[in-house]
């Protein structure tokens, strides 16, 4: 998937092309749902491969320039995953996982999935199913989250997140309601962010990535220590109960005796 070889050699990759040319591949649609740790640009490196391969066995019998895909990401991806494809949109489909611990239904889960659907299919072709509390947009003419609401001022349903977000003026965007417009920052940010911070958001030093933050790192040193005498006191205390135990035992023997 990252490198778009064939470990099977020269038959694997003609079962490949075999099916991109069943029917014309005409129904040939990609569906890939990669590991959310894996690299955007080394995915989307593969999937332009496959696109290449489609349309190259497809001669000039097609018009389309991309072979039809659907790439199921997290939303926050969104700009990296349009770097390499710009004809992608993302659907407000949130998408649910029954065997993962976080994007799924329920109390254990969020009470959002933030993975989507990004797609070079038409949105206006792709129907999502209202009962599962999509509604269709007759502006942006696409199906949208129920609390993704249509913005006349950007001309767009706009939330990212699957709730309600609200314009800004300043910004000339709508952004998440939980922001507010820094004139110092010319931006809309946290109400506790430091303006102008551009470093470290741990201690605010400029010269470090918090990655790199030496107060994290007495952090977890305090913490690891602290942990150590944590576990140091309970084998401690193991260690006198089996002592304990072994001179109870020693006691029952010699009054048997």
């Amino acid at each position: 998937m990252f490198n778009h070889h064939f470990f099977d050699g020269k038959e694997a990759a003609d079962v490949f092309q075999h099916f991109l040319t069943e029917e014309a591949g005409s129904k040939v649609v990609m569906v890939a749902d990669p590991p959310f740790g894996g690299l955007v640009k080394l995915l989307g490196h593969t999937f332009s491969k496959i696109s290449q391969t489609w349309r190259s066995l497809q001669g000039t019998a097609s018009g389309e320039p991309e072979m039809p895909m659907v790439w199921i990401f997290p939303y926050f991806f969104e700009p990296r995953i349009l770097d390499c494809f710009p004809s992608f949109t993302m659907l407000d489909y949130q998408v649910d996982y029954d065997n993962h611990p976080l994007y799924k239904l329920g109390s254990t889960g969020r009470k959002q999935s933030p993975v989507r659907l990004f797609t070079n299919i038409c949105p206006k072709n792709i129907v999502l199913p209202e009962e599962e509390g999509y509604k269709l947009c007759s502006i942006c003419e696409r199906y949208v989250s129920a609390e993704n609401r249509h913005c006349p001022d950007c001309n767009a349903c706009t939330s990212k997140n699957g709730r309600p977000w609200r314009h800004c003026a300043e910004c000339g965007k709508c952004v998440k309601p939980s922001w507010r417009h820094c004139s110092s920052c010319g931006r809309c940010v946290l109400p506790d962010h430091r303006c102008g911070q551009t470093g470290c958001y741990n201690c605010g030093d400029p010269a470090h990535k918090h990655k790199a933050c030496p107060l994290k790192r007495k952090k977890n040193v305090q913490s690891g220590k602290a942990a150590s005498r944590h576990y140091g006191n309970i084998t401690a205390a193991k260690t006198r109960k089996r002592k304990n135990a072994q001179r109870k035992k020693k006691k029952k023997k010699k009054k048997v005796t």
